[in-house]
């Protein structure tokens, strides 16, 4: 019987990274090694050692987990398993039923690649595709941008319910937030995937994020390029500026109205907050300051909720969250008393 394997390593790659970036520590210790097994030699990884000229051979096929780990600590020298993409369930603990009492060689994770930041994106992006695919969801296949809306409006609403209270919150609350925050996600997703098929102008996700990439460093030139600002104002006047000259470069020219734009379709809280912002930065605060309290002396019924606003706004607090708050407030109090 052949001399038991000195070392053997399990070799781990992330799925999201190309085959061929592994660390130079995985790279020196696979150059090294004596063998070099592959649960499928054919796939992505086996393949990129390949072609950097570390010959690669495949295990034997269909083995269980206690007939592989029989089969690489059989082998002697260095070792390394190229493993499957499933990690190979089973394999680690027969390994250490199985590790021979004398002379036993020595067993390492060997992790060639990890996840960049954002790589799980990758895998909700796969999954979207399959869902829409032909065997996929009949549900999700009929959807349409129009059948979605709502889904988005109601999602966004979720989210902004459950991240009120994210800072003041502990432990469950915070698990809530990643989970409506998933859901928005699944909206843009879910957006990108039905533009994809569109018969004449498609777009997909990596439009969605190059488009918006591209917009963050055109409106953060004091982060990606040298303008200086000095505080949140400066950024405010500038990110202002951009958004016109991004208009006047598309065609759409200038606004001709302060108020143009503000989509008709937003709560009407959040509307008279925006009006009120337009309003102001154009420099008619005082006007609409003065039309509301001509409107609340014509007994306008709601000329007193927009002066609530107005006075909200000058104390820098958000109407729409702080009725949120209110609400929240109210409710658990008439809960708490009904108990």
């Amino acid at each position: 019987m052949d001399r038991p394997a000195r070392e053997l390593s399990l070799l781990l790659t992330s799925p999201r990274v190309a085959p061929g970036l592994m660390s130079a520590s995985a790279w020196e210790i696979v150059r090294s090694a004596d063998h070099v097994l592959a649960a499928d030699a054919e796939a992505p990884v086996p393949g990129a050692l390949r072609a950097a000229g570390v010959e690669v051979r495949p295990g034997r096929a269909e083995a269980t987990p206690g007939e592989r780990a029989e089969e690489l600590l059989g082998l002697p020298g260095r070792v390394v398993w190229v493993g499957s993409p499933d990690g190979d369930p089973g394999l680690a603990e027969a390994l250490a039923v199985q590790l021979p009492e004398e002379d036993p060689p020595t067993l390492e994770l060997l992790v060639g690649s990890w996840d960049t930041p954002g790589a799980r994106l990758l895998d909700a992006v796969a999954v979207m595709d399959r869902l829409r695919s032909p065997g996929g969801c009949p549900w999700d296949a009929e959807q349409t941008h129009a059948s979605l809306t709502p889904y988005l409006i109601e999602e966004a609403h979720e989210a902004a319910e459950v991240l009120d209270g994210l800072d003041a919150a502990t432990g469950a609350p915070r698990e809530h937030a990643i989970d409506e925050l998933g859901d928005v996600l699944l909206q843009v997703l879910f957006h990108a995937r039905v533009g994809a098929e569109h018969a004449d102008e498609p777009f997909d996700v990596d439009d969605v994020a190059a488009g918006l990439v591209a917009k963050l460093v055109r409106r953060h030139p004091h982060v990606f390029a040298r303008v200086e600002v000095d505080g949140a104002a400066d950024v405010a006047r500038n990110w202002e500026q951009i958004k016109a000259d991004e208009r006047a470069a598309s065609g759409a020219g200038a606004r001709e109205h302060p108020l143009d734009g503000i989509p008709t379709g937003m709560p009407p809280l959040a509307r008279a907050a925006k009006v009120a912002s337009r309003l102001g930065r154009a420099g008619q605060g005082e006007r609409l300051a003065e039309q509301v309290g001509a409107l609340e002396s014509d007994g306008d019924a709601g000329a007193p909720l927009l002066r609530a606003v107005l006075e909200l706004r000058e104390r820098g607090v958000d109407p729409d969250a702080a009725l949120r708050h209110t609400l929240r407030v109210v409710e658990s109090a008439a809960r708490d008393e009904a108990d």
